[in-house]
């Protein structure tokens, strides 16, 4: 298959599209700049230039596949309804170019979309009071091309998505703790979050490609509940330092982003049981708290690129 990939070069993206190639897939990949082309073409794929904005670009990559991954998602986080947007017109224009043709198409959103406080299943509806409700546009946009002849569907990503390299949630709690002195969790700590590796995530993304039926919601989830406290926990024992209990007003102050700690105070357990079922996964790496005793997480450079990120989402 020829696959048509956008955000091959983020946190995930390479190892998507380095598991498609290995699987003997052809994949070209959106490129923006000079450095992406040659990330692209150092993972065996082909570079298409262009970026999400630009529309034409996104419906002639497309065109010329066999099948369409679209990972890539960024703007400006303060505008999460012109994310949404953007989004959505991207979602459409690449959707419109499969039209009939019964071709696979396959979008991300994220398991945060789901409802808080209990096991979140892949058949529920989204809930549109989740803190990335502003996903749930682009879920609804792809899923609509299922009535017009395109194979489509959404894998929904754990909000930690881990192993070598990780710049998300995990670095920013790390980082904070460095600083501190000590690691925090909110209450009692048993707030529980999903997480997954990053192979075996890409692994879901070629599944659903090759064989996930039209309409199909999917979770990129290997582990369904780690508690927060028990992420705290084990930071604090690498770092050799005291874990400790803060108010949501305290865990702002100490991970100096107010965002942040919304997301650290979730309780947002989801399973993935219909997903392995339907494509024969099973999650075979490492888990969350075993990467963070043998991972590169306790790298201060990571921290720092993490804690970069997040300011700009706070």
């Amino acid at each position: 298959m020829h696959v048509f990939v956008t955000g091959g070069t983020g946190q995930t993206g390479p190892a998507v599209v380095s598991e498609l190639v290995a699987a003997g897939h052809t994949v070209t990949g959106l490129a923006r700049s000079d450095a992406a082309a040659a990330k692209l073409e150092a993972l065996g794929a082909t570079p298409h230039r262009g970026s999400l904005d630009d529309l034409d670009g996104l419906r002639r990559g497309a065109e010329a596949a066999d099948g369409v991954l679209h990972m890539a998602y960024g703007g400006d986080f303060a505008d999460p309804d012109g994310l949404a947007r953007r989004d959505r017109a991207a979602i459409e224009a690449l959707g419109q170019a499969l039209a009939g043709s019964g071709k696979p198409f396959v979008s991300t959103s994220g398991t945060l979309v789901t409802r808080a406080g209990r096991v979140g299943s892949e058949r529920e509806a989204p809930d549109p009071d989740s803190v990335a409700a502003f996903r749930i546009a682009g879920e609804r946009a792809c899923l609509a091309f299922a009535d017009r002849g395109v194979r489509a569907g959404v894998v929904r990503l754990a909000p930690t998505v881990h192993g070598p390299g990780d710049h998300g949630f995990i670095p920013a709690l790390i980082a904070a703790a460095r600083r501190a002195g000590v690691s925090a969790y909110i209450g009692d700590g048993a707030n529980r979050w999903p997480a997954v590796h990053r192979l075996d995530a890409a692994r879901v993304f070629r599944l659903a490609l090759e064989k996930a039926p039209a309409g199909s919601v999917l979770h990129g989830v290997g582990e369904s509940a780690v508690t927060i406290r028990s992420i705290a926990e084990r930071i604090a024992r690498s770092l050799g330092i005291p874990t400790v209990s803060l108010t949501l007003e305290q865990a702002a102050e100490h991970l100096g982003n107010p965002f942040l700690a919304r997301f650290f105070s979730l309780d947002v357990p989801v399973s993935s049981e219909h997903t392995q079922a339907l494509l024969g996964w099973v999650p075979e790496h490492p888990t969350l708290l075993e990467n963070l005793e043998t991972g590169d997480y306790f790298d201060p450079e990571a921290g720092r690129r993490a804690e970069e990120i997040w300011l700009r989402h706070g």
